[in-house]
């Protein structure tokens, strides 16, 4: 029995998820801003408690990787190495944008074109273009909303958009038919684990020492505000 833990903390929304065989046993996610820190391990050992399933018990450990929240990916990413080093268990790592794909395909009666888009600040999102088989067609990039952002791949396919930035680009396209846009699409632990056990599968591991999270751009802190 292949018991996968599934980690997801890439965007405000915090999850983890436990699968066997890549069905799912059981999930959890947390709404709460700034959660993943304080969090994370509770729920973990919560869900593994409710589940039955003892540390030990685990096949592998899997994490969504990024792109995404630079402080969220590094919570996540250093749990799941605290486990799988301590536990002497292999590590998967996940794609973030092709675990969002992977949600929405499901529902995806016309074979459209997948779109997954996190938010990146002002007008830019990190985003990657797949096809209803998750083949990447176009790979994950930083990429500066404008209204000709994709403009060919729109007027040639249907095209679905989603993710946390999806709403900064609806306004830029709302005149094209081809582009539609599902609200709420959050990446979810549970895809995060279905989507490891084919990796578990191939032995397709990360090296627990030297994996670092898929920031694809530098962090950039910021000085806090003096206050008046």
């Amino acid at each position: 029995m292949s018991l996968i833990l599934g980690i997801e903390t890439s965007t405000t929304v915090c999850s983890v998820a436990l699968t066997s065989e890549g069905k799912t046993v059981a999930t959890e996610k947390l709404f709460l801003e700034k959660s993943h820190s304080s969090l994370l391990t509770v729920v973990i050992a919560d869900l593994l408690r409710h589940a039955g399933v003892d540390k030990q018990d685990l096949a592998a450990v899997a994490v969504a990787k990024g792109p995404g929240s630079y402080t969220g990916l590094r919570i996540g990413v250093s749990t799941a190495k605290g486990l799988t080093y301590a536990l002497d268990k292999p590590l998967i790592a996940v794609n973030t944008l092709r675990v969002m794909a992977h949600q929405v395909n499901r529902y995806n009666v016309n074979d459209a074109l997948l779109c997954p888009m996190i938010d990146a600040r002002r007008m830019e999102v990190y985003t990657a273009l797949f096809n209803d088989e998750l083949n990447e067609l176009d790979p994950t990039k930083a990429l500066v909303l404008d209204e000709q952002s994709l403009a060919e791949t729109i007027e040639q396919n249907e095209v679905l958009f989603f993710g946390n930035g999806a709403p900064k680009f609806e306004p830029l396209v709302k005149d094209k038919a081809n582009a539609k846009f599902i609200a709420e699409v959050t990446p979810s632990a549970e895809a995060v684990a279905q989507l490891a056990f084919t990796a578990y599968q191939q032995s397709d591991f990360e090296d627990v020492a030297y994996f670092e999270p898929f920031y694809l751009k530098d962090f950039i802190a910021t000085k806090p505000k003096k206050r008046l």
